[in-house]
């Protein structure tokens, strides 16, 4: 496998979780490759990896992977995405899949004609959590959903992620301004689509979205450096499920609705709350990492273990060819929401959604 991109997942889980010992029979980290050479070779030093490439057009006509995980800019995710399927390089897309419906479906398409495998993160359905609360809510547990919220903030997070940003070497010293930048940065993109994975997983497919959207904060600095904000930093959206059942997803500069544990579900029956029902836990919803398939041993010690999952999921899928949790139809519907919930903003009226995805109960080993 070869980790395209040497940023702050990079750098934090992917490398570290890759290259454990416990992986040597399954995954081999060949080759990374990323613009900035310095870090590139630093990173290759750090984690034992024996070939480096600036240019991602020389890693993929290198021979040296079977497979990449793609840990760059979001708003590159469909070209480096489209070249890797070209080569027949199977791809793991770290969150987001890509930024529009139109990128998803060439990607989708494009992939099945040439035979290659996507997985797509954020993969929370893979989380016992996010399978138990679907088991129950559709057993009833809850009676009618009436309503659900869930959302993310910006807050300063990535400008003060000290492991990697501050610091003056190159693997401390990441530039974070393309999560403000036009294509793919801001928080629906970067964060609240783990919330739109775990809300759809749970109630299905959305028909309609609308929205309001807008720049809370011109301006983001880091090491003293002044950050232009391109793209919307404070989104709101109205998720209609049909049948009167409505979900409010946010991704904000800042804050956050008190007392959510992730997601929340209104029913007539009751409510659930994360991994709780009516306020007492719901048997086998465990939130935690260390209840993720693959997160074991010295994985539970890394950060950014729910992706280490995620890259597994492909890697599980080539070779004992066990489908993945975590499709890239799931991922497509989550990019059509957020396309059109910046479009609805735009336009002032609801949009509607064209895409569904089906989720196979068979794969769920908490269900």
């Amino acid at each position: 496998m070869g980790v395209v991109g040497t940023g702050s997942v990079a750098l934090r889980g992917l490398l570290p979780h890759l290259t454990c010992e416990d992986n040597d029979e399954s995954v081999e980290v060949t080759a990374i490759c990323d613009i900035d050479v310095d870090r590139a070779q630093a990173a290759a030093g750090a984690f034992d990896v024996q070939e480096t490439f600036e240019e991602y057009e020389r890693l993929l006509a290198s021979g040296t992977v079977d497979a990449i995980t793609l840990a760059t800019p979001i708003g590159l995710h469909f070209e480096q995405g489209k070249q890797a399927i070209e080569h027949g390089i199977q791809v793991h897309f770290n969150k987001t899949f890509c930024t529009t419906l139109e990128e998803a479906n060439e990607l989708i398409d494009s992939a099945e004609e040439a035979g290659v495998k996507l997985v797509a993160s954020p993969g929370q359905l893979t989380r016992p959590r996010e399978q138990r609360v679907r088991k129950r809510l559709h057993e009833g547990a809850i009676g009618t959903p009436t309503w659900a919220a869930a959302g993310r903030a910006f807050g300063r997070y990535h400008q003060e992620e000290r492991s990697v940003r501050g610091g003056d070497d190159p693997l401390s010293n990441v530039d974070p301004s393309w999560y403000f930048r036009k294509p793919g940065g801001g928080p629906m993109y970067d964060m609240t689509v783990y919330e739109l994975h775990s809300i759809t997983g749970i109630l299905g497919s959305a028909e309609r979205v609308t929205a309001m959207s807008g720049i809370s904060f011109p301006e983001r600095e880091f090491h003293g450096k002044q950050i232009e904000t391109e793209i919307d930093d404070n989104t709101f959206l109205l998720l209609d499920f049909g049948e009167a059942l409505t979900a409010f997803v946010y991704g904000a500069a800042f804050g956050g609705l008190p007392g959510v544990n992730a997601f929340l579900i209104n029913g007539s029956e009751g409510q659930i709350n994360g991994n709780q029902l009516n306020g007492e836990p719901i048997e086998g919803a465990d939130d935690s990492i260390e209840a993720l398939p693959h997160v074991t041993g010295e994985h539970r010690s890394i950060q950014e273990a729910h992706v280490y999952e995620d890259v597994m999921q492909l890697v599980d899928w080539l070779r004992e060819e066990q489908p993945p949790i975590a499709t890239v139809e799931h991922a497509r519907h989550v990019v059509e929401i957020i396309e059109k919930g910046y479009r609805s903003a735009e336009a002032g009226e609801a949009q509607e959604l064209t895409t569904d995805f089906e989720v196979d109960t068979s794969l769920l080993e908490h269900y």
